[in-house]
């Protein structure tokens, strides 16, 4: 039988190319990005604490991503790539990160190598935790987790906090202490990630955020530069949020939503969406 842990499954696709992994908030959105013809989805640490109302400073707990996780692998029945922020602690409480997201429905998590509490890994004075820890707590995660093939993800910080160099050298001792995929953060241009893609070969993730450090780059180029994962962990946040202040906007102003009803999507279209035939019982997505 065919092995259809989502792990597997996210190592099938990046053998194959480039995987781009829009960032879905909810449920809902991880529909809409299986619907639209993606193969995997990501979930924002930053994002899940945002649509809670709070800054990306660390404060979503454990059991917060966990439902998170159950609901959007559950409505996508795609590979879910999740941020795991510095593992919620030190390595027994990231030993117990591993194995609640895996149970979870998540296919690879990534931890990254910043002093809690973290930063946006887009803003400055960032501290980081030792090497010698950080390879510490990848080899316990990769010791911890149910099946071989869950994603272990480590992310480095250190461009922006010790240049370009010291992220090489960490990234290849996160590689030999067990990460299956390094995430370089924070780099500046084309060139530093073709540098670093030929300083630690390897499985790579890139961070395509808006509004940060890392200009606009498109997926094909990536893929020329060798990185295997694309996330896109903001970007549908900030046009949904961007359509809701105006909105607000529009309705403040106007009493009535009237000129907004071309830009939304319909009832029909929602429903479609869902699976949802009305006056029929609505079956579970993974029951299909």
């Amino acid at each position: 039988m065919k092995d259809n842990h989502p792990g597997t499954r996210l190592r099938s696709l990046m053998d194959q190319g480039t995987v781009a992994a829009p960032g879905a908030f909810n449920a809902l959105v991880a529909r809409a990005v299986a619907e639209a013809g993606f193969q995997a989805t990501y979930i924002s640490g930053g994002a899940t604490a945002n649509v809670a109302g709070y800054p990306d400073v660390g404060l979503i707990t454990l059991t917060e991503m966990g439902r998170t996780i159950r609901e959007i692998a559950g409505a996508s029945g795609l590979p879910v790539i999740v941020d795991a922020d510095t593992g919620y602690g030190e390595v027994e409480s990231s030993i117990r990160t591993i194995r609640e997201y895996e149970a979870a429905g998540a296919g690879a998590l990534h931890v990254e190598d910043q002093v809690f509490p973290k930063r946006c890994g887009h803003l400055d004075g960032k501290t980081l935790v030792p090497t010698a820890d950080m390879c510490e707590k990848i080899s316990a995660m990769a010791g911890a987790r149910a099946h071989p093939d869950f994603v272990i993800i480590a992310r480095t910080d250190a461009h922006g906090v010790h240049g370009i160099d010291e992220a090489i050298a960490r990234a290849n001792a996160y590689r030999d202490a067990g990460a299956d995929v390094i995430f370089p953060e924070g780099l500046h241009s084309e060139d530093e990630f073709a540098a670093f893609a030929k300083a630690s070969p390897g499985h790579l993730l890139a961070n395509m955020t808006e509004f940060g450090k890392t200009p606009i780059i498109p997926l094909s180029r990536f893929e020329e530069l060798g990185y295997s994962i694309v996330i896109f962990p903001l970007s549908m946040m900030r046009v949904a949020m961007g359509a809701v202040v105006r909105g607000l906007a529009a309705l403040k102003q106007d009493g009535s939503v009237e000129r907004l009803l071309d830009d939304m999507q319909d009832r029909s279209d929602l429903y479609s969406l869902l699976g949802y035939v009305p006056g029929t019982p609505w079956v579970f997505p993974g029951e299909r």
